[in-house]
């Protein structure tokens, strides 16, 4: 079962640095993350890896990484006075220019080109509901600026996840399972005190 575990700890490391790369382009790599930990700890229980407590972290920490994330996507737009068909355009035009950034330069590419979008989409929408070129273009920073805060602080987090399941989900020291030796009797013979009792009582007739 060793070599196993070990093969889940590698899954493990692999899902969570999928999710890390993913949470960048605004999707929900986090949560990624969360359910490979919950995974990992379900297939591993008997061997007891993975405490409950490093679970809640995880979980506290990916609830805390979209609250970040949303207070600074919102102080940015409405900063820049975006309206919600804006903040949508931002959210679209960042998934679409961080996908088309991560082939130029992965990370690096994908950031920047999260931020581009984000401010395309939202100087785009806002210019075409009706917004000055100048305003649209203000609200277009506003949104690249939220975007990038949001990035950079849910990756903070997403890094702390990734600590903390490297380190919690290293599958040694658990509780081994138990194990019957080979041709270990499971019962106790019963009939030596049978044949105890026979003896004594033609003992007792001589």
């Amino acid at each position: 079962m060793v070599a196993l575990d070990w093969l889940y700890y590698i899954l493990l490391l692999i899902l969570c640095v999928v999710g890390l790369f993913i949470n960048i382009l605004g999707l929900p790599g986090l949560w990624l993350m969360v359910a490979a930990y919950g995974a990992y700890w379900w297939a591993t229980a008997s061997r007891d890896y993975v405490g409950v407590w490093s679970t809640v972290t995880i979980i506290v920490l990916a609830l805390l990484a979209e609250l970040v994330e949303f207070l600074a996507g919102a102080a940015g737009s409405k900063a820049a006075g975006g309206s919600k068909r804006g903040m949508a355009g931002a959210i679209i035009g960042g998934i679409v220019g961080g996908l088309a950034g991560t082939p130029l330069l992965p990370v690096i590419g994908t950031i920047v080109g999260a931020c581009l979008g984000s401010f395309i989409g939202a100087f785009v929408i806002e210019l075409a509901i009706g917004k000055t070129h100048d305003d649209s273009l203000k609200i277009g920073m506003g949104a690249a600026k939220g975007r990038f805060m949001g990035i950079v602080a849910k990756l903070a987090f997403g890094i702390a996840i990734l600590f903390v399941a490297l380190i919690c989900a290293i599958p040694t020291g658990g509780t081994p399972a138990a194990v019957t030796p080979a041709g270990t009797p499971t019962t106790v013979p019963t009939t030596a005190p049978a044949m105890t009792q026979s003896t004594t009582d033609a003992s007792v007739e001589q």
